[in-house]
């Protein structure tokens, strides 16, 4: 049994931020019927590279679901989605603030049919406000929530995260949204509205960074690939490879000093004596620290700083990641279908996730979807695709 069996997700999103909470919730058991627009599909199946008729970006978000293509702008449309509604017992849409609303589909209109529905809807900037009609893309968010101001080389330019990271952050509030209001519908016997907005995740991701602005008024910068309040904890150079090098507390910086780069006058020095010391006068130590690491081999370097337990690791590429002993034993690379992809980090004693179904073709369920759940016959079927209603 998984945690979600028996729990029916209504997803009528698209591109990142929806699809990575719906495939969440279909990891952990909930049926997904995946709405798609019946010509071109999800926004994704069109951004490159291909793969086997696909392609990777959509591979990547949608494992775990039943595709059913239907043109809601339609009245016959607008009714399957209406009554696959009334059978949900979540719906997820990231569409423009009052698109759906023309359609009867928006949280009033189908709560009216089914009060226990827990609606989320995802949106860049939220649902109520100035901005709740803006579009939400996520380099746009990057950008104006302050992430890109504290990503990149100290002194460069701003640089956005390598994936989607806003769209991300928000699919995974999402979720989390969503599995705390099936939790308030046990008590209460009814559903909810759930308004996540892309930048109010993206700035709650800010964390630490956003406390010493607020507080203090620290101002924020870019440090690289070091830290703001934790010195030596960065990046340095070996012979062969980069190697990062995190010392959270005295007792690792002594032990880097003696056991590792064989510097013990380092830890002494009244300069580097203590953490905020070592920030104070990282642009003294930093150096120091980089010339010694210039002169080892990156594996000689881990096994020194794993013989005295300071936390290292070597800096890998992608394919080194999937392909590494981490991933293999934790299972965190699953195949279905064909399709290979990254595997579910949720690990449980009692209610495992689902093994893995293949991310579905445009329309695949089409049929199925209509027959089991609305009871619609041959006749009906061939009718609504004759019309281009459903494909």
């Amino acid at each position: 049994m998984t945690p979600l069996e028996g729990i029916t997700v209504l997803d009528l999103s698209r591109v990142v931020a929806g699809p990575w909470a719906t495939m969440t919730l279909g990891d952990l058991g909930a049926q997904i019927w995946k709405i798609e627009n019946p010509n071109e599909g999800d926004e994704t199946r069109g951004w490159p590279p291909a793969y086997e008729g696909s392609t990777t970006y959509f591979l990547a978000v949608n494992r775990n679901k039943q595709s059913l293509a239907v043109d809601f702008r339609t009245e016959p449309g607008q009714a399957i989605v209406r009554e696959l509604a009334r059978r949900a017992d979540v719906l997820v849409e990231n569409y423009l603030t009052g698109t759906l609303a023309r359609y009867g589909l928006d949280y009033e209109s189908l709560a009216a049919i089914n009060p226990r529905l827990i609606y989320c809807s995802v949106s860049g900037y939220g649902r109520t406000g100035a901005f709740a009609k803006r579009a939400g893309y996520d380099f746009i968010i990057q950008a104006e929530s302050g992430l890109m101001a504290i990503n990149g080389e100290a002194g460069g330019a701003p640089n956005k995260f390598g994936v989607a990271i806003s769209d991300l952050l928000a699919g995974t509030y999402c979720t989390q949204a969503i599995l705390a209001a099936l939790i308030a519908r046990e008590r209460t016997g009814t559903g909810q509205l759930i308004d996540i907005a892309l930048h109010d995740a993206s700035v709650a991701a800010l964390s630490n960074v956003a406390s010493a602005s607020l507080n203090g008024g620290h101002p924020a910068k870019r440090y690289g690939n070091a830290h703001a309040s934790i010195v030596p904890y960065q990046t340095f150079e070996t012979t062969d490879a980069p190697v990062v090098i995190a010392c959270a507390n005295n007792r690792q910086f002594r032990d880097l000093c003696s056991g590792v780069i064989a510097r013990p006058e380092l830890s002494g020095d009244p300069r580097f004596a203590t953490n905020a010391l070592r920030v104070a006068n990282r642009e003294t130590l930093a150096p120091i620290l980089a010339e010694c690491f210039a002169q080892r081999a990156c594996d000689d370097v881990l096994a020194a700083c794993a013989a005295v337990n300071i936390p290292a690791g070597r800096v890998r590429s992608v394919e080194e990641t999937l392909a590494s002993r981490e991933v293999a034993e934790r299972g965190m690379v699953g195949e279905a279908g064909g399709v290979r992809f990254t595997g579910s980090p949720m690990h449980f004693s009692g209610t495992p996730v689902r093994v893995p179904s293949a991310p579905p073709t445009l329309g695949q369920h089409s049929d199925e979807i209509l027959r089991s759940v609305l009871g619609y016959d041959d006749a009906r079927l061939h009718e609504l695709r004759e019309a281009q209603i459903i494909a």
